[in-house]
């Protein structure tokens, strides 16, 4: 679903997902708002509860947010709307039984005139594809990461490690507040960001995903799914491009 071309002054924008080639129904949501200078992507987490009903549930929150809010109060709003839907989603899980969990992991740009935003939980990530050059603005939550870190794997044991799918924050997981991680920058004509869950930087890889993101005409998001599914990606794949048009 997705794929529709959508504008706003200064950026164009579209958005694709799909349950990828082994799964029975998709547990990813996305948000795409020129409107509100809010784009995300939340992955409900596979093996939990109602990974579906989560994510939905962050898009719904984010899709709220009023437009024409000044960005210090926006980015307020996000934090408030995600913290919000964190404590909803842990009381859902403790309402159902004491092992069940409710969780989706999330990745936010918002936008304005000079600068964006970008703030997130879990291993979902954000793109940004400037002259030319692919930069990873996120860096993931998540059991492979730590590993990456402490020096205990190699980069080339990540991708296909077994405990890839294991994350370390989410929205509706860990302790009753929500740490999200934020990256502040400014924006320059011509730059693309992308928005994606797991299931499409698992299937790509960062070259494919720069190739695909840099055609210079449109927004070239329905290839990057297709791309994904030829590549056989397992999870579900959903991806969110924004061009700022300046």
């Amino acid at each position: 679903m997705g794929d529709d071309v959508t504008t706003a002054p200064r950026f164009r924008s579209s958005a694709v997902t799909h349950p990828g080639t082994r799964r029975a129904h998709n547990e990813d949501s996305f948000v795409d708002r020129p409107d509100l200078g809010i784009w995300a992507v939340a992955d409900g987490a596979g093996g939990h509860a109602a990974g579906e009903v989560a994510s939905a549930m962050i898009a719904g929150a984010l899709e709220a947010i009023p437009a024409g809010l000044a960005a210090t109060e926006r980015t307020r709003q996000v934090r408030l709307a995600l913290e919000q839907t964190h404590v909803a989603l842990r009381q859902e899980a403790a309402s159902r039984g004491p092992d069940v969990q409710i969780v989706s992991t999330v990745v936010v740009v918002l936008a304005g005139d000079a600068h964006f935003a970008c703030l997130w939980a879990g291993d979902s990530r954000a793109y940004l594809l400037r002259a030319g050059e692919l930069h990873q603005i996120t860096r993931d939550h998540s059991l492979v990461q730590e590993l990456l870190d402490a020096g205990a794997i190699r980069p080339d044991e990540a991708l296909n490690h077994p405990r890839s799918n294991v994350i370390t924050r989410a929205v509706g997981a860990g302790c009753d507040g929500l740490a999200l991680d934020e990256v502040t920058e400014r924006l320059l004509p011509g730059d693309r960001f992308l928005l994606c869950s797991d299931g499409l930087c698992k299937a790509l890889q960062d070259d494919a995903l720069a190739d695909i993101l840099g055609e210079p005409e449109g927004i070239p998001v329905q290839a990057l799914i297709d791309g994904a599914l030829a590549a056989n990606a397992s999870d579900n794949v959903t991806a969110v491009a924004v061009e700022f048009t300046g």
